[in-house]
């Protein structure tokens, strides 16, 4: 099987992009849900998170290329199917498990699946359309 690994990189670019846009659009009800304040917000590093953030994802893009060559052909459909599996089979459960332990409020868990899967369907969406 081989790996397009242009497709891996322009999905994790997407996915990325995909979710400066929702953290963005979901700015203050997030950071309401983990208890900021406008100094907690100004103080937190900017640069380490977003290189570690497209790190993480150029990772989840190229084992999600695997995954979906995997199980046949890629196509947009395939593409959106194996990343909404991954993310209600690895992800959100994950997040759901690790925020009821922390005794996270469930917005927090809401905002930051959602997330996730943004990622995931973006992801699995441009792999799926490279072929």
């Amino acid at each position: 099987m081989a790996i397009n690994y242009i497709a891996v990189f322009a999905a994790a670019l997407a996915s990325w992009i995909a979710g400066a846009v929702w953290y963005s659009a979901l700015a203050k009800p997030w950071t309401a849900a983990l208890g900021w304040n406008a100094s907690d917000q100004s103080k937190s590093p900017r640069a380490a998170p977003m290189i570690i953030c497209f790190a993480a994802e150029l990772i989840m893009a190229f084992t999600l290329a695997g995954l979906i060559g995997h199980f046949g052909p890629a196509g947009l459909r395939s593409g959106l199917i194996t990343g909404a599996l991954c993310w209600l089979g690895f992800v959100a459960t994950t997040i759901a498990v690790n925020n009821a332990f922390q005794k996270r409020p469930a917005a927090l868990t809401i905002i930051d699946a959602g997330h996730w899967l943004v990622v995931l369907l973006a992801q699995g969406a441009v792999i799926g359309l490279f072929g």
